[in-house]
């Protein structure tokens, strides 16, 4: 009996360390796993994978960002019948003009003609890859690529009055930031024989493809000069003789009691703030234009079409 026992001792006690020894094995065979797992070929490896997948997000947003440079930029394009008819008979460089496919009617057989005639480069696309390039929700079936908008200086503004024999009549826009805005003022100035038109450089829309197309071509007839400071703007123009003419509705008088004949220059501001101070401390004069509803300003255009034609007016 005693034999039994002693025997089932030892078997169980054998049994114990078999148990052991497969746990022991068990857990030796884990790390080895994962000491093979993490060799050096085996890092080398996962490195190699996380290369190759930061490798394609850099890619990824380098084409993004190249996508963002190569897309379409407003000074370089002019779109609209009107505004490329404009362009076309202004005879400034055209780099080339692309065409809806289909859209041969109407005005477009001019453009394509005048085209021709000055060996104007004309390229077919679908209107969906032109609406991609388009900067304007109703280009018409047409844009222009063209060089960058060249700026005039203040001296060429003067030297265009000088050469038409008229006193010099300028608009000065201290700020306009709707490209809607410019292109109507610029619009409306080349009807009314304006020389030429100031922009600052900073804080202020410049001439793009809206300008262009809202303008309908009238840039192209205009001379924009685009400085740095409005001030020393109006400083030259005033050594150069001209009267500076600035817009405020807190100003006691109105514009059609104010003499707007001789050497002129109109200033318009902003169309939330008006003019800045440091300029309306630099004006000749203020005028404002009468107001007798309950809306407190004029959009910044309309009011431009007003003073500039009163000023027409007088200078007849």
């Amino acid at each position: 009996m005693k034999g039994k026992l002693g025997e089932q001792r030892r078997s169980g006690q054998d049994r114990r360390k078999a148990e052991r020894r497969s746990g022991t094995e068990r857990r030796s065979g884990v790390d080895r796993r994962k000491a093979e797992r993490d060799t050096p070929d085996r890092r080398k490896g996962e490195r190699r994978v996380a290369e190759r997948r930061s490798g394609k997000d850099r890619r990824k947003s380098q084409n993004s960002e190249e996508s963002k440079v190569d897309a379409p930029r407003f000074e370089d394009q002019v779109e609209g019948r009107n505004a490329v008819l404009e362009l076309l008979e202004s005879g400034k460089d055209i780099n080339k003009i692309f065409v809806a496919k289909g859209e041969k009617h109407g005005s477009i057989n001019q453009i394509l003609a005048i085209s021709k005639e000055k060996r104007i480069i004309v390229v077919e696309k679908d209107r969906r890859q032109l609406q991609e390039m388009a900067q304007t929700d109703n280009f018409q079936g047409v844009i222009a690529i063209v060089p960058p908008f060249e700026y005039s200086e203040i001296s060429d503004i003067l030297e265009e009055a000088k050469g038409k024999h008229e006193d010099p009549f300028i608009l000065i826009l201290d700020g306009i930031e709707d490209p809607h805005n410019l292109g109507s003022i610029i619009r409306t100035a080349e009807t009314a024989g304006v020389h030429g038109i100031i922009i600052p450089k900073r804080r202020a829309v410049a001439v793009n493809s809206t300008v262009n197309k809202v303008s309908c071509g009238a840039v192209e007839h205009m001379k924009i000069a685009r400085v740095t400071n409005i001030s020393d703007a109006i400083e030259e123009l005033k050594k150069a003789g001209l009267w500076i003419c600035g817009t405020d509705v807190q100003t006691d008088k109105y514009y059609y009691n104010q003499d707007l004949t001789g050497p002129l220059a109109i200033v318009i501001g902003n169309e939330a703030n008006g003019i800045s101070d440091k300029v309306k401390k630099n004006c000749d004069f203020l005028v404002k234009i009468p107001m007798k509803g309950k809306v407190e300003s004029l959009n910044a255009a309309v009011s431009t079409g007003i003073i500039v034609y009163e000023a027409v007016k007088q200078r007849k």
